[in-house]
């Protein structure tokens, strides 16, 4: 970037054809540094989703979740913010000033809940499936840094799909107590 500075203060005219070509050049740079912190900043937020999923799971556990238990995780997931909520109300109840103090920071934070759960109600949150056995033990071997994540083969786990990984569980159960009847 410092040469490409250099060049353009070597141009006599504004208007000539190196100049327009330097200006050009920059602006590409520029435009792959933005989408290379694009990249950077999807998968520090995809890294903390998940560190946050692999702190809620007990360490010793080997098995994967049952949709049940996947499900109770996500509806906890989903409340994470509920306590910083309440405490932003309890300080704008206080003082009349103080009425719009943290505004921005609830802004966000009802924005990206009403995101996720509209994510995980339709289409589906993209996460690892922790009701699959490889999958759940590729979470528990992740290293935690936000640069593996890329490595990670996430699904989208949404409301409709865990409804049905819990069906075939239920209509097994339901068929043979049939057979013992």
């Amino acid at each position: 970037m410092t040469n490409l500075r250099k060049e353009l203060e070597k141009c006599k005219h504004p208007n000539s054809r190196k100049t327009k070509a330097l200006g050009k050049k920059a602006r590409r740079q520029n435009n792959k540094h933005k989408v290379r912190l694009g990249h950077a900043i999807k998968s520090n937020i995809m890294g903390e989703k998940l560190s946050w999923f692999l702190g809620h799971i007990d360490e010793e556990r080997t098995t994967p979740l049952s949709p049940q238990e996947f499900e109770e995780l996500i509806a906890l997931y989903l409340q994470r913010f509920d306590e910083e909520l309440q405490q932003i109300a309890l300080k704008q109840s206080i003082g009349k000033h103080r009425a719009n103090q943290h505004a921005a920071r609830q802004d966000v934070i009802k924005i990206t809940l009403e995101r996720e759960r509209n994510e995980y109600e339709s289409g589906g949150m993209e996460l690892l499936n922790l009701c699959d056995p490889a999958k759940f033990k590729m979470l528990h071997d992740w290293d935690g840094s936000a640069l593996s994540v890329q490595h990670l083969k996430l699904d989208l786990v949404s409301h409709n799909m865990l409804q049905r990984l819990k069906q075939p569980t239920a209509t097994s159960t339901s068929a043979d107590q049939m057979e013992t009847l």
